[in-house]
């Protein structure tokens, strides 16, 4: 973990409409992640150090009580901090809703938070297949990743999937094979895709990204493939 146990937090984002379904939000930026995802567009959150204690995030929250309806924790990896559990929960006792943006890659984490009934909805990152899955995140965690997917089909928590595609690391055979697999887990809904932002800061230097998804092609009776960008 890269960031401080004392200082867990990169940023904040004070307000947002966009990361939380329907609802008025901030976003609690952790530091650190145990994935490289060439493609990231974080990497000074990834790669650094937290500068903000979770204190001093309660302190601000304190301020939004009553303005904001939820608080989004994301990252980096937001489950990775030792404290996680606890911070989530003294967030939700705030009266605030609560959504974790993961990689999937800590399903005891998940399932602790799961069993509290202190997170209200959940992005999971669908980074790719196990063929590719370590070439584009630098990682050997699909295992964990694929436990977390059960666990949430599993637990009323609502929650979606997304996969942010670069034209030269998924392809369109290999996001059928990734709707494929969802399929067969038992998924449901929409299934949301973000297109690489080309010349954006990223972890590796990319080359230039195709737009050219036909989501109607891909979509299935039970998973419809929705653009977000």
């Amino acid at each position: 973990m890269n960031a401080s146990a004392s200082t867990p937090i990169y940023s904040i984002t004070p307000f947002t409409l966009l990361d939380y379904p329907h609802q008025s939000a901030c976003i609690l930026w952790f530091a650190g992640c145990n994935m490289r995802c060439l493609y990231c567009y974080n990497p000074e959150i990834v790669l650094g150090k937290g500068k903000l204690s979770f204190q001093h995030a309660l302190d601000f929250l304190q301020t939004r009580k009553n303005l904001l309806d939820a608080v989004v924790f994301s990252g980096g990896e937001c489950l990775l901090h030792k404290k996680s559990i606890e911070f989530i929960a003294t967030v939700k006792k705030m009266g605030f809703l609560v959504k974790i943006d993961t990689n999937g890659s800590q399903p005891k984490v998940l399932q602790t938070l799961i069993d509290q009934q202190t997170i209200d909805y959940v992005a999971l990152d669908f980074k790719a297949m196990p063929y590719t899955f370590e070439k584009i995140t630098q990682s050997d965690l699909f295992a964990p990743f694929e436990q977390s997917l059960d666990l949430l089909l599993h637990h009323s928590v609502p929650f979606e999937v997304r996969t942010t595609i670069h034209s030269e690391l998924i392809s369109k055979e290999n996001l059928r094979d990734m709707v494929n697999f969802l399929e067969q887990k038992g998924y449901q809904g929409n299934y949301y895709l973000q297109y690489f932002v080309n010349d954006a800061p990223t972890i590796e230097k990319m080359g230039y990204s195709q737009r050219e998804i036909n989501v109607e092609e891909l979509s299935t009776v039970t998973i419809q493939l929705v653009i977000r960008n």
